[in-house]
Order: structure tokens, then C-alpha cells, then sequence
């Protein structure tokens, strides 16, 4: 089954909006064996709508659109489908009364122009939209020998995506005979794509000719999954399982565990599994260590809170950083980090602390510290009761919010590596 999305709407040409809609449906679609052959963003034209459904549908079992269902005059999708199908606009019944029982609920008119919601083209199915105003809509045509099917739904991602996963993917699989398909991701973190292509490269040769190994880097690590077409559920299911086992004989340390594992949810496990917590202290990261750590529920297990000291006061005030040292090596130094992640365990009493300070940019580099400079430190307290820190340099970029996260993820790793007990030298090759 083929398939090409449209979206609608000059704000994504203009890129005033990411169209975030199509990688989204790129992704469910794969789930279910679905292959998106293309994606077309037009604008809000009549001329420009009609001529690309004509296009898709020429070409495309399957036409998903996504934008121009609105209540509003550049709101046109609706009406440029009723032209184009020969179809005359109808009021539904039941979108009409769920539209005024959602106006009421919120306390917004029901005016002419949220009435117009309810009016779709004569003869299309209509998607009921529990979460919106807008319904979607299916229409069934037939072109020469085969029968091509066009989905219209609102550009509001989770209106589309409640629409998508309750209606759309099950009439998919009423119509059409999809291929089975197995997917399974195993989320990496430490290592860059080059190296671990390499590194693996015996594991993947050595891989079942029907699983298929796809890398997918992102900021936040490289994903690696592995699909299995057109074989049995359970045996695809074991044999992945059993292929991600064997990985670990090659790069352990850099394994977080299966989608969407992160690293962040990793050092959260070994934290609660070992009874840890945990105490942060941030200078360029600015809280985005602690807010990826408390952004995961069950956070108060095991963590204890967190100073953001951007200033040199706040660094020697709040954590005990001595304002000699700062004066002498500077606040992007090795000893200045290891001082703040000793003393957001010492302030808090937490068994670790991991801490950041560095020129997140795009101002304030120096030839010795150039932007994209991150010191980050862990701390934690020996069975005897002392303190105890490592601390590693890295050069990053000169984007400052590229910066941000990359170094909150790298301190969030190096605590990991910790919690594992791997060995500061071996996070000191550049691997990781």
C-alpha cells in the first residue's frame, strides 16, 4: 500500500510552523507496513489544493491530508474537496450538536462560523472528532482499475493524532491487506555513527537476511532499530530480542535500553533501583539537567533538587565553591565543576551530584575557552562517608541552544557511567 501525505497551510511554507504532522504519520504508518512514497506541503489556494489531491491520487493508494479545516475564511481544504469530487456541502447532524455542546462546555459562541463545522461534502464518511471541532473526513474513489481512498483531517497535531490512531490505521486495515511488520528500537547514547557502525559491524553482517538495520541519530543519541517484514509476529519478536542481547557483547556501556529509553531515564532507573538520589548544580545549562530529570514522573524518589548558580556569587554562595579558585582558573574550569558537584551533594546530602559550567555562547568565548566550552563534574560519597569527583572538558558548538542540551545529555551521561561503575579512564578515550 502506497501512501503520500498533504499538508495545508502558507505557515508551513513560510516556516512560521514545523510541520511536525508528517513525520509523525511517517513513523505510525511504518508501524503498520504503510510506506509513505511522498510529502507535499501546499498553500492555502484552491488551485494549489486541488491540483496536488489530483496528483497523490493518481499515484497513491492511500491520500492523508492534514490542515484547512478551521472555522475560518482561509480555512478552504472542506470546500476545495466538495469541487473537486462534484460533492455539494451538507450539514451533519451529529458534528452540529457536538460542535454546540463543545462551544457551550468552553464558553465560546456558537456562531455562524463554528456552525459551518458541520458541514462536510455529501457522501463522504465522516471521522467524528471527540477532542475538536473539525472532523475529518474519508472519501472512497475509483480511478481506471483500482480504488484509492483520501483521509482529510485538522492540522492540530493531537486532534490528527487521536483521529489517526482510533479511526484512521483501523479502516486501513479493514481495506487494504497490509504487509506484517515488525519494529524495535534500541536507543544508544556515547558514541558517534561512524565509530559505531564500525564497531558493530560484525553483529550487523552476521544478522538474519530478513532484519533490517536502520541507524537514526538525533541529538540525544543514535537509535538503532531493527524490522522484520512479512514474518510471523512471535519470531520476529524473539529473533530481535535475541539480536539486541548479542549487541551488547560490542557496546554495552552505550546501550540506554529499548525506545524511548533515554539517558535520562536510564540514570533514573539505576538511581531507584539502588537507592540513590540525587543533587544538581547547572551554570550554562541554566536547569535543563533538572528539568529533564523532573520532567519524568516518580522524580521525588530520588531527587532532591537542584541550584542554578550562573553567577560566580551564586557558585560560591550557594555551593561552596571557593571564589580563589574562581579567580585564579575561572568559571569554566575543571576545578571549579568538580567544586559544584561536591557541593550539591554536600548542600542537599545527596549521595550524587553532577554539575555543568561552561560558555554556552554565542558571546563570551576566549581563545583558551572558546564558545562551545562545557566543563561537567559528578560527585558522589564514598562507603566512608568522604566525597569524591571526576570531571571531563568537551567542545561543543557555537549554538548556544545545541550547546545546552548536548551538555546537559553528556552530564547526564557521565553520571550513568558512574551509576555503572565504569571507569573514568574508559570515558576518557573520546568514545563516550
Amino acid at each position: 500500500m502506497s501512501v503520500e501525505l498533504i499538508t495545508v497551510g502558507d505557515e508551513l511554507l513560510i516556516g512560521q510552523v514545523v510541520d511536525t504532522n508528517s513525520a509523525w504519520l511517517g513513523q505510525e504508518l511504518g508501524r503498520i507496513g504503510a510506506q509513505v512514497d511522498r510529502i507535499v506541503s501546499v498553500h492555502d489556494t484552491a488551485a494549489d489544493i486541488e491540483a496536488a489531491v489530483r496528483g497523490a491520487l493518481e499515484r497513491a493508494d492511500v491520500v492523508i491530508m492534514t490542515g484547512g479545516l478551521g472555522p475560518t475564511k482561509d480555512d478552504i481544504t472542506k470546500r476545495t474537496l466538495a469541487e473537486c469530487f462534484g460533492m455539494r456541502l451538507v450539514r451533519d447532524e451529529a458534528v452540529y450538536e457536538h460542535v454546540r455542546q463543545m462551544t457551550a462546555e468552553r464558553g465560546m459562541p456558537f456562531n455562524t462560523l463554528n456552525q459551518d463545522q458541520a458541514l462536510v461534502p455529501e457522501g463522504c464518511r465522516v471521522l467524528p472528532n471527540r477532542v475538536g471541532t473539525a472532523p475529518g473526513m474519508m472519501f472512497v474513489q475509483r480511478i481506471g482499475e483500482r480504488q484509492r481512498m483520501l483521509f482529510s483531517l485538522p492540522g492540530v497535531p493531537f486532534e490528527m493524532k487521536t483521529l489517526v490512531t482510533e479511526q484512521v490505521i483501523p479502516l486501513l486495515r479493514e481495506y487494504f491487506a497490509l504487509r506484517s511488520v515488525v519494529h524495535r528500537t534500541m536507543m544508544t547514547f556515547g558514541m558517534a555513527e561512524s565509530a559505531l557502525a564500525m564497531t558493530i559491524a560484525p553483529w550487523e553482517e552476521a544478522l538474519p537476511a530478513w532484519l533490517h538495520l536502520a541507524y537514526l541519530p538525533n541529538p540525544r543519541g543514535i537509535r538503532l532499530r531493527l524490522s522484520a517484514y512479512d514474518v510471523e509476529q512471535s519470531v520476529a519478536e524473539q529473533e530481535i530480542t535475541r539480536q539486541f542481547e548479542k549487541l551488547r557483547e560490542y557496546i554495552a556501556p552505550y546501550m540506554l535500553g529499548y525506545e524511548p529509553s533515554s539517558v535520562e531515564s536510564a540514570v533514573a532507573d539505576l538511581l531507584r533501583e539502588r537507592g540513590k538520589t540525587l543533587a544538581v548544580a547547572e551554570s550554562c545549562t541554566g536547569g535543563a539537567v533538572s528539568a529533564r530529570i523532573t520532567a519524568m514522573a516518580g522524580a521525588s524518589e530520588y531527587y532532591l533538587g537542584g541550584v542554578t548558580s550562573y553567577s560566580n556569587a551564586a557558585k560560591v554562595n550557594l555551593l561552596g565553591v571557593a571564589a580563589e579558585d574562581i579567580e585564579r582558573w575561572g568559571a569554566v574550569s575543571e576545578t571549579v565543576a568538580r567544586q559544584m558537584a561536591a557541593g550539591a551533594v554536600t548542600r542537599f546530602g545527596a549521595d550524587y551530584g553532577v554539575s555543568t559550567t561552561g560558555v554556552a555562547g554565542p558571546g563570551g568565548g576566549t581563545p583558551e575557552k572558546p564558545v562551545g566550552t562545557v566543563w561537567m563534574a559528578v560527585a558522589w560519597r564514598t562507603v566512608e562517608g568522604a566525597v569524591e569527583t571526576e570531571a571531563r572538558c568537551m567542545r561543543f558548538s557555537e549554538l548556544r541552544e545545541q550547546n545546552i542540551e548536548r551538555a546537559a545529555t553528556h552530564a547526564l551521561n557521565m553520571l550513568r557511567l558512574r551509576l555503572l561503575g565504569v571507569s573514568e579512564a574508559f570515558q576518557q578515550t573520546g568514545m563516550l
